[in-house]
C-alpha cells in the first residue's frame, strides 16, 4: 500500500477535525470570557449598592442629629415662652425617637472611625437631652443653665460637621465643608 493514498485522508481527517476543535476552543475561551466579564459586573454592581446603602444610613444619621439638634434648641427656647412648652416637647420626643432608630441602624453599618464621631454625637445629644429636660421640670444640677445648654448645643454642631467630614472621607466625597 503507498504511504501517499493513506497520507491524504489522514491529512483530510486532522484539518476537519483541527477546524471544529479550534471553533469550538473559540466558543470555549469567549463563553469563559463573558461569564468573568459577568461576574465582574456583578462585583460592581454589589460594590455600588452596599455604597449606596451606606451613603443612605449617613444620611438619615446625619439628618437624624440635625432634627434632634433643631428640637433641642426649640425645647430650649420654648423654656422661656411657656405657651410653646408643650409642642417644643412633643418635637423633641419624636426628634429623640427618630435618632435612636436611625443610631441603632448605623451602630450596625458605619466603619468603626465614622461609628466613633457618630457615637460621641449620640452621647452629647443625650447629655444636652438630659440637661435640657432638667431646666424644663425646675431641677438642674449644679452648672446647668440655659447658657450652658446653648454652649453644649453649639459644641455639638461642631461635632456634627467633624462626623460628616469622616462620612465624606469614607465616601471619597470631596470639595467644601457641609454647612450646618
Amino acid at each position: 500500500m503507498d504511504i501517499g493514498v493513506l497520507t491524504a485522508p489522514l491529512t483530510a481527517i486532522a484539518g476537519v477535525v483541527g477546524t471544529l476543535m479550534s471553533a469550538l476552543l473559540t466558543q470555549r475561551a469567549a463563553d469563559r470570557s463573558r461569564q468573568r466579564e459577568q461576574e465582574r459586573a456583578e462585583e460592581v454592581w454589589e460594590r455600588r449598592a452596599a455604597a449606596q446603602e451606606l451613603w443612605a444610613c449617613y444620611v438619615a444619621l446625619n439628618t437624624a442629629c440635625r432634627h434632634y439638634l433643631a428640637a433641642l434648641t426649640d425645647q430650649l427656647y420654648a423654656l422661656g415662652h411657656d405657651a410653646e412648652v408643650p409642642s417644643a416637647r412633643q418635637r423633641l420626643a419624636g426628634a429623640r425617637d427618630h435618632h435612636r432608630e436611625v443610631y441603632a441602624e448605623a451602630q450596625l453599618r458605619l466603619p468603626d472611625p465614622v461609628l466613633d464621631h457618630a457615637a460621641a454625637v449620640s452621647h452629647g445629644l443625650g447629655a444636652v437631652y438630659g440637661m435640657i429636660r432638667r431646666l424644663d421640670v425646675g431641677a438642674p444640677r449644679p452648672g446647668e443653665s440655659p447658657a450652658a445648654a446653648r454652649a453644649a448645643i453649639d459644641s455639638l454642631w461642631a461635632r456634627l460637621r467633624d462626623m460628616r467630614r469622616e462620612m465624606r472621607a469614607d465616601q471619597g466625597a470631596s470639595g467644601a465643608e457641609c454647612g450646618r
